[in-house]
């Protein structure tokens, strides 16, 4: 059984982000595929698919801290 989440995240500077951590996305051994694209210039969507729970979150808790940390830094690029 497959597990899946979709996350879809719209910002100004959608495209930086995707840019600084797209090269992570992939293969995850057997266990979690990552898929990240920018839809336009404003939205960043995220897919993950992994073949247990465990999986997932441990892709999620990563993932979701990479974007985070990409739109901080991003953030404080903007306001100097």
């Amino acid at each position: 059984m497959r597990h899946e989440a979709a996350f879809r995240f719209s910002a100004d500077y959608a495209g930086a982000v995707y840019h600084s951590v797209a090269p992570e996305q992939g293969d995850y051994g057997s266990r979690s595929v990552v898929n990240l694209r920018l839809e336009d210039d404003a939205t960043l969507a995220l897919n993950i698919s992994a073949t247990d729970v465990s999986a997932l979150r441990a892709a999620l808790n990563s993932w979701l801290r990479l974007i985070n940390v990409a739109k901080e830094m991003q953030e404080i690029v903007i306001d100097e």
